[in-house]
């Protein structure tokens, strides 16, 4: 469990010992590692997340990847939020990956967002965002390709994007919204959704099955209406 000090990933134990799974809390330091101590987890490992090395040692003999991103604060710089929120799921997998497959046995879970899906979205109530928005739909794409490249395999692979959730980020605004869902529940769906073989899970979204179908005939068909050698109409009657 990547992340099991945060907000969420504090709820990730008691949902792991119900499964059951022996569970491995990756922590960024001390501070980190006095919170997941209570929790119940067997084992607890440090490590950077900018760390291609630290990563590889703390996933070693791990079957079952469960990365949560940490917070994000308007405040942090470009390279630290690519970092932890799009490149680290990367290298978590790259270190994971080959062990699964050569034990033809494993899952990985990383956590977006529900705004992955909403670049271009208006709405003047949410945050600013197009950073963290990016870094969001990086994991969202790479998470549902390799779930697609890895189908037929034994190793499973799943996205969890929910809503606003009653954690610390943006400020803790999500604790005081009546809409905001509890760290407890994304924590049992995502779960729960790799029960039942499901490659996006967004823990709020009832017809779900139906909306991705949705949403991946319309990028189908944008692929295929796009990939042509002639220009659109609209180009070459505006030509001076």
């Amino acid at each position: 469990m990547v992340g099991a000090a945060g907000s969420c990933g504090t709820h990730l134990p008691r949902a792991a010992r119900r499964a059951p799974f022996r569970a491995r809390a990756v922590v960024h330091g001390p501070t980190g590692r006095r919170r997941v101590a209570g929790l119940g987890v067997h084992e607890v490992s440090e490590a950077d997340l900018a760390d291609p090395d630290a990563v590889r040692q703390a996933l070693e003999n791990a079957d079952f990847v469960y990365m949560i991103p940490p917070a994000f604060h308007p405040e942090e710089d470009l390279f630290t939020l690519l970092t932890l929120h799009a490149v680290a799921p990367v290298q978590l997998v790259r270190a994971a990956l080959p062990g699964m497959l050569s034990a033809e046995e494993g899952a990985v879970v990383t956590v977006a967002s529900l705004l992955a899906f909403n670049a271009g979205g208006a709405d003047p109530r949410l945050p600013r965002r197009t950073l963290y928005l990016a870094a969001e739909a990086a994991t969202l794409g790479f998470t549902r390709t390799l779930a697609g490249e890895l189908a037929g395999t034994p190793v499973r692979v799943q996205v969890v994007c929910p809503g606003v959730v009653a954690t610390d980020w943006n400020n803790g605004a999500g604790r005081d919204l009546p809409w905001a869902m509890s760290p407890e529940d994304v924590a049992s769906a995502g779960l729960a959704g790799l029960r039942l073989g499901e490659a996006v899970c967004v823990p709020g979204l009832e017809g779900q099955a139906a909306a991705l179908d949705a949403l991946l005939a319309a990028g189908t068909a944008l692929l295929a209406g796009g990939n042509r050698p002639a220009l659109a109409a609209r180009y070459t009657d505006s030509r001076a």
